[in-house]
């Protein structure tokens, strides 16, 4: 993403019109997301722990899809429902009372969608730092930032294409190339960013891009944890016909599986019974 004279973050906007057909760190410390409230009203659902997805105008069009099946499709899969201001669920604090994890999917330029989503910042802060989990993908990565944003991360971040050094200088999609646990994979990307954590605050870099910078997060936010990615690990085979891209790996999410595991991973287990 990057700024424009107005200083709004554009990035994503071009993919805010797509109609897509989608089919869809090891623990830090003692995990208190097992003493909060909302873990009991969801746990042993034969069909997984809830995990509430933003579907809205500030979220690309398919995005949430595309998320929401990535969840289903875990190894330890979730129920999935969509939450906005068109959607029979709301964000509220008893709507996320219910849920395990937040996602917030990919969309459009930063200020706009933090316009939509600012009256609900302190019921999603109060849900992670309680025990909850934030998800990021691209768009909801940025956010996670403060000023604007949700001020989940403690860190810096920022814009991989306006980086020294970096492999890719346009907004427009294409597929990028990272380091995921020190092996290389190749991801759908358009203007995600970059995430520096605070020195001494407690998380796991997943990730990394050609600069060295991180690509994918792990970390803590009070009693809760926050995944984030800047490219898209949720992608599916739409996405990259649709842009005339080729994945060298193939098509596959183990990587959004590995970012889920690693946010949410004890939670999920400890809601089976394993």
């Amino acid at each position: 993403m990057r700024r424009s004279s107005s200083g709004l973050l554009l990035g994503e906007t071009r993919r805010m019109n797509r109609r897509r057909l989608m089919v869809g760190f090891g623990a830090v410390g003692t995990l208190a997301a097992l003493g909060w409230a909302g873990v009991s009203a969801v746990s042993r659902d034969r069909e997984g722990p809830l995990a509430l997805v933003y579907r809205g105008p500030a979220a690309c069009s398919g995005c949430a899809e595309a998320v929401a099946a990535l969840l289903r499709g875990a190894p330890r899969p979730f129920r999935t429902e969509y939450c906005g201001p068109d959607e029979q669920r709301q964000i509220s604090r008893s709507t996320l009372a219910e849920a395990v994890v937040y996602a917030q999917p990919g969309g459009g330029s930063v200020n706009p969608a933090w316009r939509r989503l600012r009256d609900h910042a302190e019921e999603i802060r109060d849900f992670v730092h309680g025990g909850g989990h934030y998800l990021g993908f691209c768009l909801g990565a940025y956010l996670a930032a403060a000023d604007p944003g949700f001020a989940l991360f403690n860190g810096k971040v920022g814009q991989y294409i306006g980086t020294d050094g970096a492999g890719v200088d346009s907004v427009e999609d294409t597929v990028i190339r990272v380091r995921w646990r020190g092996q290389l994979r190749y991801l759908f990307f358009q203007d995600g960013p970059t995430l520096k954590l605070r020195p001494g605050v407690p998380g796991s870099v997943l990730a990394t891009y050609d600069t060295g910078a991180a690509a994918a997060v792990v970390t803590t936010f009070g009693a809760g944890r926050v995944g984030l990615v800047g490219p898209h690990p949720e992608a599916d085979k739409s996405w990259y016909a649709e842009a005339d891209l080729t994945n060298p790996d193939g098509i596959r999410f183990d990587l959004g599986h590995d970012l889920i595991q690693s946010t949410v991973g004890a939670t999920a287990a400890a809601l089976d019974g394993s």
